[in-house]
């Protein structure tokens, strides 16, 4: 049941009743320091009256608001700041259910996400983007979905377990809850007029909606200006000053992340803070956060204090973190500022520079305090089948993860995958590598990554190489969480452990596991099409870091590896990934050899 809030048309009798003072607020919020996005202003002593959910009054004095049945809170001198928004993030990636998750980051400030579910659309499709949808109107804040574009993310480089339609798109855009089409990774598609790719986000404009962007090229020139042509608002892919640039110049919003392993914002922040830019087409988001990242460290809260850190005035970096993402996806008369009519979302602390967040209110109700949830998030029924999508289609031995090298070769000169710490392309490395009975082995620093094809039970496994975890001795690592396609990669030094790991995920149904020496060093189940858990964020995190740590322990010393580790079959940033259908070139968007023709 969607945990609704009356529209402002719904409620405005109410709203101007109490803003006149012929009836009383439920909430009235005084003796603070109110930090005006609108104008960028802090108004110190401005009071605020809510009613039915919604501001009433903003203003110098709410008394007239004021009656016996008035709940006030005295804020003591801390300033009274808009519920924080992200504008751009994927609930599976912190390994939760939209109810866990915000349940996760509402102690954190967040009272409004924008979230593109492709990850579960490639696993269960249409019907998997409606469960994360109607979850998401369950809960106390504000989630809006984002329809996926693409699933495939990239057609004819990998085979997902449903594939998302210009139909399912039109289809998706009369839900409550969509407020847009989520990243349109296929750039190449767009580029090159890809009839499903242009026919998707008409269907979002004629809806009235907004198109996401996702632009993962380096070129900012002839194809960069035909991706923008094609309609995408936004981008977050950008990871320094000159793609902020393109992206504004063209009209786009620059939307700059900070997840667990994106850093992105310190490189194009400058364009702001040291170039001049007007800050209201920026937008901070976290993409992707790890559950123990948002157990220890926090949510859109850190990405605020993080912009701050970086010489962003603090009521500009709320600004893209509240305002901006407002009015960019056309909220501006409903959330993102502290303003007669807008959803009553809010926060009290008593320091805009480290945003201690000390109690948070969402639609006129407290919902966390002193780092505490007050209110419940409640769980969608979750059917059978949305637990049960992990089909290997029979148990693997070492022998499927063995790559036989051309006849006659003693030694091969492969090609690899090179992983780069905290950012999410990965370089196309070569490596020569000895050839051991006939076959290839790994060597140093280069070890055999696998993926496994779980969604029609083919038992397929493609072998490739990989670099740039630092794994030492006798180990394997495996996930469901494969970006974008989600079957299972296995990463490992030996083959008998790589079979051992995708067993397992077998056995228990998705998640991930470390294994080292013969023995499991740990498993977080994620039972959810093999992406999520519905348990607590705490107990999810909690299996998170014993994973981290046992990566740890097989030598990897890398920031948030696991992340690196889930986008290795993410076959539309560059440079070379892994899929169900071989090695990929992304840069060419086409399929490779595993070795050189000419060594």
């Amino acid at each position: 049941m969607e945990n609704h809030i009356k529209s402002w048309a719904e409620v405005a009798p109410r709203l101007v009743a109490v803003a006149a003072g012929r009836e009383k607020a439920d909430l009235v919020i005084r003796g603070g320091k109110l930090v005006n996005v609108q104008t960028r202003e802090i108004l110190d002593g401005w009071q605020v009256a809510v009613a039915e959910g919604r501001f009433a009054y903003v203003g110098p004095d709410a008394s007239h608001c004021i009656g016996d049945n008035t709940r006030v809170i005295e804020a003591e001198g801390r300033y009274l700041i808009p519920g924080l928004c992200d504008g751009h993030m994927h609930i599976e990636s912190g390994m939760l259910t939209p109810a866990e998750f915000a349940a996760a980051v509402i102690p954190h400030g967040t009272t409004t996400m924008f979230t593109d579910p492709h990850e579960i659309a490639n696993v269960l499709g249409l019907r998997g983007v409606r469960m994360m949808h109607d979850e998401a109107l369950m809960q106390p804040v504000n989630i809006y979905t984002q329809m996926p574009s693409c699933a495939p993310s990239a057609p004819g480089l990998e085979t997902t377990g449903f594939e998302i339609s210009a139909e399912d798109v039109a289809e998706a855009m009369a839900w409550p809850g969509i407020i847009g089409l989520g990243e349109m990774m296929n750039f190449p598609g767009v580029i090159n007029g890809d009839p499903q790719m242009l026919a998707e986000m008409a269907a979002t404009m004629n809806a009235g909606k907004t198109v996401g962007g996702h632009y993962a090229s380096p070129d900012k020139g002839i194809a960069f200006s035909a991706y923008v042509a094609g309609g995408a608002a936004d981008d977050h892919e950008g990871t320094a000053e000159a793609d902020a640039l393109a992206r504004v110049r063209n009209g786009m919003r620059s939307m700059m992340r900070l997840g667990s392993a994106w850093y992105d914002v310190e490189s194009q922040i400058t364009a702001v803070t040291e170039k001049g830019l007007d800050p209201r087409n920026f937008i901070l988001c976290t993409d992707d956060s790890h559950s123990g990242t948002l157990v220890n460290e926090g949510h859109m809260n850190r990405v605020v204090r993080h912009a701050i850190a970086c010489g962003c005035d603090p009521v500009i970096a709320l600004q893209m973190a509240t305002i901006n993402t407002a009015t960019h996806f056309g909220l501006e008369r409903e959330i993102g500022s502290i303003a007669p009519g807008r959803r009553a979302d809010m926060i009290l602390t008593s320091d805009l520079t480290t945003l201690p967040i000390e109690e948070v209110i969402a639609r006129g109700q407290t919902v966390a305090k002193g780092g505490k949830i007050t209110v419940d998030c409640p769980h969608y029924d979750w059917p059978a089948d949305a637990r049960d999508t992990v089909h290997m289609g029979k148990v693997l031995d070492d022998s499927d993860f063995a790559i036989h090298a051309p006849s006659g070769k003693n030694s091969v000169l492969a090609k690899v995958i090179g992983v780069v710490e905290n950012q999410a392309p990965t370089e196309a490395l070569t490596a020569e590598l000895s050839v051991v009975d006939g076959l290839v082995e790994g060597q140093d620093d280069v070890y055999q990554i696998a993926l496994v094809e779980r969604h029609q039970g083919t038992g397929k496994v493609v072998n490739g190489f990989v670099s740039g975890f630092g794994y030492q001795g006798r180990m394997a690592m495996a996930s469901t969480v494969a970006h974008d396609s989600h079957h299972m990669i296995v990463v490992g030094t030996d083959r008998t452990m790589m079979a051992a790991a995708a067993n397992r995920l077998g056995e228990v149904g998705g998640g991930v596991t470390v294994w080292k020496d013969g023995a499991e060093l740990a498993l977080v189940e994620l039972p959810i099409a093999g992406l999520m858990s519905d348990s607590p964020a705490a107990q999810v995190a909690a299996k998170a870091d014993k994973m981290v740590a046992a990566m740890a322990e097989c030598g990897c010393t890398l920031n948030n590896a696991y992340m690196q580790h889930s986008l290795l079959a993410l076959v539309v940033i560059p440079s070379l990934r892994i899929s169900d259908l071989g090695l990929v070139d992304v840069d060419k968007f086409e399929i490779t050899e595993l070795f050189e023709e000419n060594a």
